[in-house]
């Protein structure tokens, strides 16, 4: 899992003379020496690490108690021990079924059988050594039988009453104690991330929706999560953004969002002059300078700027559901000399063609860290954010969530940040940074989602037609006449937005996909939409059988005696490890998998289990209700809103 280990930069850390400077100040403190900062940190730095595995195998079954696949490995550890105790390193592999020989396999035997192999060993292949291992496990309830198959593996079929036991404990004690446990204590999940004073268009799309559900996976998971904003909040462009300000809006003091009118086409109009006119562009050059030395004129016009963007951002981000908090760019602006000299202390910085740089083994392009002019550029940004995150924040994962297109330019600052000891060399160990990559939002013509005028799409504007389109079918169903204007209102939304994510988050994110309102908003199929009205059909039939389903959770007694009822059993004790696999390789669609192949199994069971009005009738709305339960979780992890009629 994300891990048990990681390396902690063990010298304590003073609290920053810049921490407690907000956004509006940074441009106060030159008299502050940041060089002082960084020979007091800087130590940390190169300190020797405390570093452990990776591995996450808990110590005692109540941290397993929503996780089969570990409950069985300890299981398997044990058996191991008994079975080879001269091999003690040996970990148990442990995998579900996909054929019909069990539930779960250990598939250990033949790899162990090569480590034993010529050692005066007692076995006399891998299926003995799988006999062996079978034969020592210890008893246990959750096991009805076992077998061995091929070349040792060893198949578990779990118990049906065990089973049943499990998820009657989860639903009187709720979901959470089904959360993975995962021994990071914080990360930073840096996701969404759009440039001031441009709109958030498509593009931005995939990382807030993936990095959202990221974040929502291992707040579930118990790790205290930074949801970090790293808005392009700084840089030459605001030079001619600020002139502009002034020549449209001498009182610029005044200035609404409602003045300025659109953003991007004030943006656009800026760039105009920048480019055709000399004389302004000379005075944003100027402006750029006089906004670096902190003049209060030019420090206000930006922050008038910012708030203005953010205002719009907020919009997106209401309707999303998503909360980040911002430390853009500009966070950083007091950071930056320090951290290059602690880099150049180390003898990293080199200077190359009149800039300063850092060169990577097996990159042939070095990272720039200063320019040729003295500026800091993205690199000097993001090498300065991983200190901060690293040192301040103390976050043990980092997870950046861009296009797979900036995928070079984060390998190279791990890769620089692991030369000074930053970063342990070994991807097992911890702290770990990572880049979540993805693909292309498409149009139906296979090329970048765009409009007729060529422009990237607005995201406020993708997600206004979702909610239309959907609020306009559920009017064709004739729910305005059973429906408050609210409710229709609410499950439009819920629908809407809901499509929109589940559509990008069920793909593979480094893969392109295809942005189609049809194919999103269809109401069979693999979509949000089939997904919420079946996790409404549930409601349904809880409803309309009359029993209230709080009180059956204290006195009913839920069974697994038909084979439907246990293949969905099964599949609802799983989502502890599919959430724990999600986590693990940052990657949403595993869960959009489990949920779809739930309402599978659920859709299954109804069909050939009578529920409402049948002797099984107490034991079968519970397990409605858990099927309700566990769809719920995947819904809010995933960001979207259930819905509970239809």
């Amino acid at each position: 899992m994300i891990g048990s280990s990681f390396t902690i930069l063990l010298a304590p850390v003073s609290p920053s003379p810049f921490l407690s400077f907000n956004r509006l100040s940074h441009f106060h403190h030159s008299a502050v020496s940041t060089s002082d900062l960084f020979r007091a940190t800087s130590k940390r730095l190169a300190l020797a690490t405390k570093t452990q595995s990776i591995s996450t195998m808990a110590n005692t079954n109540e941290e397993n108690c929503g996780n089969l696949k570990k409950q069985l490995a300890k299981l398997f550890e044990a058996s191991l021990r008994e079975t080879v105790p001269s091999e003690p390193d040996v970990e148990p592999l442990v995998a579900a079924c996909t054929a019909k020989f069990g539930d779960y396999q250990c598939n250990y035997a033949m790899s162990l059988w090569s480590k034993i192999k010529g050692k005066n060993s007692e076995f006399k292949g891998p299926p003995a050594v799988g006999q062996a291992v079978m034969r020592n496990l210890p008893p246990s309830e959750m096991i009805e039988s076992c077998s061995v198959a091929g070349p040792g593996f060893v198949n578990i079929v779990l118990s049906k009453s065990w089973l049943a036991e499990k998820i009657q404990k989860m639903l009187v004690a709720g979901i959470d104690t089904w959360a993975p446990k995962i021994s990071v204590k914080r990360a930073v999940v840096d996701f969404s991330s759009p440039n001031i004073a441009k709109e958030m268009h498509v593009g931005h799309l995939r990382s807030t929706i993936i990095g959202d559900t990221l974040a929502r996976m291992l707040e579930f998971s118990k790790v205290d999560v930074l949801r970090r904003n790293h808005v392009g909040d700084w840089g030459t462009q605001f030079g001619m953004l600020i002139e502009f300000l002034f020549e449209k809006f001498p009182n610029f003091e005044d200035v609404n969002e409602r003045a300025i009118g659109d953003l991007q086409a004030f943006y656009k109009a800026s760039k105009q002059r920048f480019d055709a006119e000399s004389a302004f562009k000379e005075r944003a050059q100027k402006a750029v300078v006089r906004l670096k030395g902190g003049e209060p004129k030019y420090r206000q016009a930006w922050v008038k700027i910012c708030d203005i963007s953010r205002k719009e951002f907020d919009k997106v981000y209401q309707c999303l559901g998503v909360h980040l908090e911002e430390k853009g760019e500009s966070f950083y602006n007091p950071f930056f000399p320090g951290v290059i000299e602690a880099l150049s202390n180390q003898g990293l910085v080199q200077e190359s063609e009149g800039a300063r740089v850092i060169f990577i083994e097996g990159i042939n392009i070095p990272l720039i860290v200063v320019k040729s002019d003295g500026g800091y550029n993205y690199a000097s940004t993001d090498l300065t954010a991983l200190w901060y995150r690293l040192n301040e924040e103390k976050a043990e994962r980092i997870i950046y969530v861009t296009d797979v297109g900036q995928q070079q330019h984060f390998d190279m600052v791990f890769k620089a940040a692991k030369r000074a000891g930053w970063l342990p060399a070994g991807d097992r160990m911890f702290p770990k940074a990572s880049h979540v990559g993805f693909g292309l939002v498409l149009g139906d013509d296979g090329k970048r989602f765009r409009t007729r005028a060529t422009e990237v799409v607005r995201l406020v504007d993708l997600l206004d037609e979702a909610k239309t389109r959907s609020k306009a079918a559920l009017v064709e169903r004739g729910k305005t006449e059973e429906w408050t204007e609210e409710e229709l209102e609410q499950t439009a939304e819920a629908i809407g937005y809901g499509a929109i994510k589940y559509a990008d988050l069920k793909n593979n994110r480094l893969t392109n996909y295809t942005f189609n309102y049809d194919q999103m908003l269809n109401d069979k199929g693999n979509t949000a939409v089939y997904l919420l009205y079946a996790h409404a059909r549930i409601c349904s039939i809880i409803k309309k059988s009359g029993k209230d389903i709080e009180e059956l959770k204290k006195t009913g007694v839920l069974a697994l005696g038909h084979p439907d009822e246990r293949a969905l059993g099964l599949h609802l004790l799983q989502f502890a490890e599919t959430v724990e696999e999600a986590c693990t390789n940052l990657l949403p669609n595993v869960l959009c998998e489990y949920l779809y192949n739930l309402s599978e199994y659920f859709t299954k069971f109804y069909s050939n289990c009578q529920v409402v009005g049948s002797a099984e009738e107490t034991s079968r709305l519970l397990l409605c209700e858990a099927t309700a339960v566990v769809m719920r979780k995947c819904f809010f992890l995933l960001g979207i809103v259930p819905v509970y009629k239809i």
